[in-house]
Order: structure tokens, then sequence, then C-alpha cells
């Protein structure tokens, strides 16, 4: 009896070992492994992983996308993209269409002032003079010949009272290099913190590593608009969804109509001509000019400010015909597209290429921007409008957000 008790021990115990040593093989979805458990060796030559003396492939220990400051995940799918506002500029350049937006991550506010000064200062550490010249903003942008707005030039961006309102004075371009020199200095930061190497000249880390995160870039047109909408508070019934919006929020209105918060404004934006905050005593969204990042309450997604404070920056060229020449996955219009023609049968004919047929003021340098701003009438608040300006180009009125794609994601 003792002997049969050992062996039936004995067999449970070999047993136990070989449903771990599969599960430890070949991750834990029955026997299959994953992207986080790939197991220990190859299931295509069933050659080691991670074998040294063998000299064999490396795969890395990896959890998922870290984790990128300031973000909000976006969870992609379909959308109506276009404007809902009636046309009253009658530029008919973004006509309603189906597309279909893959996740993403997005900036929770605007990039504000403290972030930018940051920047500034390992610019000025680690860059050329050039460089660092390049990446101040232009604070002339508030003067105007009839507006004493003098001391905003001086103030606005050093003093700490305005410290957390978006910085504005910064061109398509400076945006694009900000994006790039954040990315790095995220990266560079988790390789140190999870003990990886990484090359000194350059900052580059290997994606296999799997501990760095995608790059930080400004959002396409689509996603800007699609994480403006936030459809996702209208879902009834598996794919249903109850209405459309015209703004960030439900409703026609621009006040709250809930809670404690009832009648306040839902964005900082002009009223009318010469209302910029209503009368004193009974100021009704607080700011003359911008405001505080979080000041007003966030879209379904989470996003602060998809209306009104500042305008932002999007990825795309502005063409007016973007509505026609698209793609309904992931939707971008980048410079090149219908480019090539000389003559009649160019539609953005670019002045580089052919002055003497140039006939319109849209170039490759024409970029799009999305939102109103502090200084916009309600119209601009709709995500569905748009505008543009040169990529060199800057104003009080515009600012930034950065966003990423979230990589290994088929949806």
């Amino acid at each position: 009896m003792k002997q049969m008790k050992h062996l039936k021990g004995l067999l449970f115990l070999v047993g136990g070992s070989l449903i771990i040593s599969s599960c430890s093989l070949f991750g834990n979805r029955g026997g299959k492994p994953t992207n986080t458990n790939p197991g220990q060796m190859s299931t295509a030559t069933g050659l080691a992983y991670n074998d040294e003396d063998g000299g064999g492939f490396q795969v890395k220990p990896f959890e998922g996308q870290p984790d990128a400051p300031n973000t909000v995940f976006i969870e992609g799918g379909r959308a109506i993209m276009g404007s809902f506002e009636e046309d009253v500029m009658s530029s008919r350049d973004n006509i309603e269409r189906t597309v279909s937006v893959a996740s993403f991550y997005m900036d929770e506010t605007e990039i504000a002032n403290i972030h930018w000064l940051e920047y500034m200062h390992y610019l000025a550490k680690d860059s050329s003079q050039e460089v660092y010249a390049k990446s101040l903003p232009d604070t002339n942008v508030w003067i105007g010949k009839l507006a004493f707005n003098d001391p905003y030039v001086d103030h606005y961006l050093r003093y700490p009272g305005f410290r957390y309102f978006p910085v504005v004075g910064v061109s398509w371009s400076q945006a694009n290099d900000y994006a790039v020199w954040r990315t790095r200095a995220v990266n560079v930061q988790l390789a140190q913190g999870a003990g990886e190497e990484y090359a000194e000249t350059d900052g580059r880390i290997p994606l296999e590593s799997g501990i760095v995160i995608p790059s930080y870039r400004l959002a396409t047109e689509a996603e800007w608009e699609y994480a403006a909408q936030a459809m996702l508070g209208t879902q009834w019934v598996e794919e249903l969804q109850t209405h459309q919006r015209i703004y960030p929020w439900d409703g026609h209105a621009l006040r709250n109509p809930f809670g404690k918060q009832m009648g306040f404004f839902l964005a900082n934006f002009k009223r009318g001509r010469g209302d910029y905050a209503g009368i004193a005593g009974r100021l009704n969204d607080g700011a003359l000019i911008t405001s505080y990042i979080y000041e007003f309450p966030p879209n379904d997604y989470g996003l602060y400010n998809m209306a009104g404070n500042v305008s932002e920056w999007v990825m795309d060229v502005y063409r007016p015909l973007s509505f026609q020449d698209f793609d309904d996955l992931n939707p971008i219009r980048r410079d090149g597209f219908l480019d090539e023609a000389t003559g009649p049968a160019n539609k953005y004919n670019n002045i580089d290429k052919d002055p003497a047929g140039f006939t319109s003021l849209i170039t490759d340098r024409a970029r799009v921007y999305k939102g109103g701003s502090w200084k916009d009438v309600a119209y601009w608040m709709s995500p569905g409008t748009r505008r543009y300006l040169d990529q060199d180009s800057s104003t009080a009125t515009i600012g930034f957000r950065c966003a990423m794609i979230r990589a290994g994601s088929n949806y």
C-alpha cells in the first residue's frame, strides 16, 4: 500500500510538472504562446529563446505598452467625420463621411507654458544655440496695433501665474519638433528605469525591448475629430448611437445643463463682438484670453478643452476637397497627393514647383487646425469645423496637444 501511495504521489508530481512546464513554454491561452508569454522556445523551429551560450534569439519580457505621461486611451472604431454644424462660412470643405479610426492615445490637455519652458530648458543644456532659438515661441503674437495686450508679450509664457495655461505663438513645425524631443526624453527615462543600455549618440532604444513608447506626434485630423466628438457617451445597445454631437458634449447649448455647475459655460469662447467674458460680477467663462488647462469639464474620453481655449494644430496638410480624396480607414491628407501634375490638371499647385502657374493660397505648407479658441464664436466649437495656416506661422489662438499610436493593436 505504501508503495502504491508513493507511486501515485510520484505520478501527481510528474503530471503537475508537465502542466507547469507547458504553461511556461507556451503561455496560458490554452497552451498557446502569447505576446506577453511567448514561451521558452520557437513554435516555428523549436530553437530555444534567450540561449546566450548558443547565441539564441533574444525575446525580452513584455507586459504591454508602457504608460505615456499625460495621455488618455482613445478606443478606436467607426464614426462619421465632418461638420454637423450649419455651414455658415459656405466653405463646404468637410462634408460628412463614414470612417474608422484605430485606437490611439492623446494628451489629456493642451501643452502648457510650463511644459514648453521645460523643453526650452533642456534644449539650452543639450543643443546648439541655433536649435534653442528655433524653439522660442513668438510672444509678439499678442501685439495688436489697436489693442493693448502688450503685458502678455513678456508675462504670458514665463510668469508663474500662467504656468498651466496653453502655450501659444507656436507654429506647426515647432510643435512637431517638441514631439520628437518629448519622445526621446520619455524613452530615455524609461530605458534608464529598466536598466537598459541605449545609444548615447541618438538615444535610440530598440523597439524589441518592449520598454519604450511609440513616438509622440500631432494627431491626424480624423483622430482629433474622433476624440473631440467622444461618441462613446452616446452608445446604446451594442452598435447603436442615440444621436450625433455638434459639440464635444450633448445638446445644442454651450452651458452645463446638469448638477451644481448648471448654467456655467462648458468652454472658453467669445460670445459675440466685444464680449469675451461677460460683465464684472457675473463673468460667464471667466477668461478674457486663454484659461487654465483643466478649467472646464472634460468630454467623455476625459479630454479637456477639445472646444475653446485654443485651437489646435493637427498633422494634415489642408485641402478643400479632402472629403472627396480620402481613405476610409485611418484617413490623413499628406503632402504630394495630386500635386505632381502641372498646369490646370493640378488642383493644388505648389508655388515652389510651378511659380508661374500658382493661383491658390493653398500650398503644401498649409496645415489644418481644429477647434475654436478664446477669440472665436460658438460656430468654431464644433469638432467638424476646420481652418488652415502656414506651417511656420503662429498666433495667440493656436496651441497643440500630442497623440501616439497604440502599438500592437489591431483595433
